[in-house]
């Protein structure tokens, strides 16, 4: 398959757009081509060894420029003091892509408070520190702005043992529509895309911790179109709706699937067929796979 983009290599010039979650997995991929098409583009995540790996794969040799900082989004005044320095240093931002998230399969019934809390407070609170951290300032300064919040499309229909998470991009959900009404009359948008299963590396072992086949959403052929998504994809979307190209969408999350959603639903309950023997070795996976991610933080 050969990714082509219909946009214009300047479609982007003149945006200062912040990633969060930007130093890995979708907010890392979709990086490079904001900045292909000349966008200032802020980084922030927690890692900051991450975060400038990042900015130097998405800044080598193209138009745009990268900035990171470590940012912990769950802590709104770390979020509010950041928003602060690029505001003064930079300029006012004129998007914000919503993408940090925290996410693994397990059975709700042996899930603790903590790693409850570890998923939402990343993703509901953390979209909307920022979201609320960005918005409070264009509505002050009288500048228009875009809010573009990663999600999935269990959003709509639920997804058993991805409860937490399940639990709190519909929130973000329910955050975009609601905020699409009440900032409109400033000229701020709020939309969300849903991409289907897209690879990449730690967050597509989260949620692959089983060879196991045909049990979860991530299995390319329980997809309609045969395969799972491209981040070239699903740049080309974010691009689009982030761009002034169609400045009348707003409140909507947009499925980008492969019509998996539609055919499916596409979520994880085939793991009901899975035996205790199963969890046991998914938790073990599970643990491996935080190791190694937690050990790439220090080096």
């Amino acid at each position: 398959m050969t990714d082509a983009t219909p946009l214009s290599p300047t479609l982007l010039s003149g945006k200062r757009i912040l990633i969060t979650g930007g130093g890995t997995g979708l907010g890392r991929g979709v990086a490079r081509h904001m900045v292909e098409h000349g966008a200032e583009v802020h980084l922030w995540g927690r890692r900051e060894a991450v975060l400038r790996d990042a900015a130097e794969e998405a800044s080598a040799s193209r138009p745009g420029s990268v900035h990171y900082h470590s940012v912990d989004v769950r802590d709104y005044e770390n979020v509010d003091s950041v928003m602060d320095r690029i505001w003064n240093e930079h300029g006012p931002l004129t998007s914000v892509v919503n993408n940090a998230a925290a996410n693994f399969i397990a059975q709700t019934k042996d899930l603790s408070p903590r790693a409850f809390q570890a998923v939402t407070s990343t993703v509901m609170n953390g979209s909307f520190h920022t979201t609320h951290a960005a918005g409070k300032r264009w509505i002050a300064d009288e500048l228009p702005g875009s809010v573009l919040s990663t999600l999935t499309t269990w959003v709509w229909t639920g997804s058993a043992f991805v409860v937490p998470s399940a639990m709190a991009k519909a929130a973000v959900h329910s955050m975009t529509m609601s905020l699409a009404v009440e900032w409109a009359k400033y000229d701020i948008r709020l939309n969300a895309l849903a991409p289907g299963p897209i690879p990449t590396d730690y967050a597509w072992e989260m949620l692959n911790p089983t060879d196991k086949s045909a049990v979860g959403a991530t299995q390319a052929d329980q997809i309609p179109a045969g395969r799972t998504g491209t981040i070239e994809e699903l740049a080309n979307l974010t691009m689009f709706v982030l761009s002034d190209a169609c400045k009348y969408l707003t409140g909507q999350t947009i499925a980008m699937d492969g019509g998996q959603m539609l055919a499916g639903p596409g979520t994880f309950a085939g793991l009901t067929s899975l035996k205790d023997a199963d969890w046991d070795q998914i938790k073990e996976t599970s643990k491996a796979a935080s190791a190694t991610s937690k050990a790439q933080r220090t080096v």
